[in-house]
């Protein structure tokens, strides 16, 4: 892509009702634009990122041997009142009328829906395990929307939910998604770290409900964790199994409303304090919503009985946000190269050099032609202000070409999140990034 034809309206100025690194940066880079409060629209650059992430929580939803379906944003309110919850939900829902005056909802969460659709299907044991996932908008009238896509009203989620037979297939069930959350997030360049939680409104066996938190500065809760958690890399993480997740399990963590210092399972002394943003929540809530809303499956014994249900939701467009937390400098945004909007950018300092021009032109071509996403400034601009915004948006690799490597037969490889320049032949270069 090039710059000079790319929508892609940076700020050089932070708007005022920026209070956070994520908000700030995501604004300036041009990756979304405020509709309304609490609803953003995605620009190009944000939306390549939200793909990314996209992309890699459904390899591992797929993985873990979860199907993909696609629910509606709206839903029928008779559902909910058939699972007792319509009124108990609260003001975050936003409720509809339609012209026929009847009750319709935009969906907070998908329970009901999935219920509805399983037991409409599913009529025997012989159809379990099953695990249905969707991404899709959600919409939660939250009291004070803020910070951007961390908390917003309408955002958009993955959400799984598993069926099973027996509480013992659940607890499988649900520890085959705790590896697949460590895997997804590990895959984002995020160590998350699982936190037992209180399922809220949607219910369940607190037992089995954790929550995932990235580390952060500017997290938005105080979390509490065994110190054990930071001799986990990212590695392990990434190559998580069912051990790793009963070890991360065992260890103490607990945001702030979970954490009794008083009753702690281990000494003080190991435990330590900071800020969190949620990323993910999985819990179990049993039959919860299949017993009245009567999803029930035939035994092996020829009972009918109430199925066992989970539920398994990541953040998607707070994801965005999320990553930018934990990675950033007060230049701009230093993104993972698995969730980049683009792997390199080619900066051309002189556009009206021949030379420069040329070598550019060559490169962007042989990138794109073997599939490497490459941002090319073509801008004729000043040099300054292509650096401040390759920057600004983070891009992993710059590489950067002048009249006078042009001459020396080299250009300059930066790498966005540290170390020295390199100079290198365009051909050692091309290796470099392709490979």
């Amino acid at each position: 892509m090039r710059l000079s034809s790319y929508f892609l309206p940076t700020l050089k100025e932070t708007p005022n009702e920026a209070k956070i690194a994520s908000h700030r940066l995501m604004l300036r880079a041009g990756m979304i634009k405020q509709s309304a409060v609490g609803i953003y629209s995605w620009l190009p650059l944000g939306h390549r990122v939200l793909q990314k992430i996209i992309q890699i929580v459904r390899e591992e939803q797929n993985k873990a041997g979860a199907q993909e379906l696609l629910m509606p944003t709206i839903q029928s309110a008779e559902l909910w009142h058939e699972s007792g919850r319509y009124d108990d939900y609260g003001k975050e829902m936003l409720r509809i009328t339609d012209r026929h005056k009847r009750e319709l909802l935009y969906g907070p969460t998908n329970e009901e829906l999935i219920t509805d659709i399983f037991r409409s299907s599913v009529r025997s044991y012989r159809d379990l395990p099953l695990n249905l996932y969707h991404i899709q908008w959600k919409f939660r009238d939250e009291i004070r929307p803020r910070f951007g896509v961390m908390r917003g009203r309408e955002f958009l989620m993955k959400d799984a939910y598993s069926f099973d037979l027996t509480k013992e297939d659940s607890d499988k069930a649900y520890q085959n998604m705790f590896v697949a959350y460590l895997r997804t997030f590990a895959r984002m360049g995020l160590r998350a770290i699982p936190m037992r939680a209180d399922p809220g409104a949607i219910g369940g066996n607190q037992s089995l409900s954790h929550e995932f938190h990235v580390l952060a500065e500017t997290g938005e809760s105080d979390v509490f964790y065994d110190k054990a958690f930071d001799s986990v890399s990212l590695e392990d993480m990434a190559n998580a199994d069912l051990e790793m997740a009963n070890k991360l399990q065992s260890l103490y963590a607990a945001a702030e409303e979970e954490h009794d210092p008083d009753n702690m399972p281990i000494d003080s002394d190991d435990v330590q304090s900071g800020k969190g943003i949620e990323v993910g929540h999985i819990f179990q809530f049993g039959t919860k919503y299949s017993e009245p809303m009567g999803a029930t499956v035939t035994t092996p014994d020829g009972d009918q009985v109430p199925v066992e249900m989970g539920s398994y939701g990541i953040g998607v467009s707070r994801l965005v946000g999320a990553i930018i937390e934990a990675n950033h400098d007060d230049k701009g945004i230093i993104w993972p190269e698995s969730v980049a909007p683009f792997k390199v950018v080619i900066i051309n300092m002189r556009t009206n050099d021949e030379g420069c021009t040329g070598v550019c032109d060559d490169l962007y071509a042989q990138l794109d032609d073997a599939g490497v996403e490459v941002l090319y400034d073509d801008r004729d601009e000043r040099a300054g202000v292509k650096f401040a915004d390759a920057e600004l948006i983070g891009i992993p690799w710059q590489v950067v070409i002048g009249p006078r490597g042009v001459k020396e037969g080299i250009v300059e490889l930066r790498s966005r999140s540290g170390g020295e320049p390199e100079n290198l032949a365009p051909a050692d270069l091309l290796s470099r990034l392709i490979g």
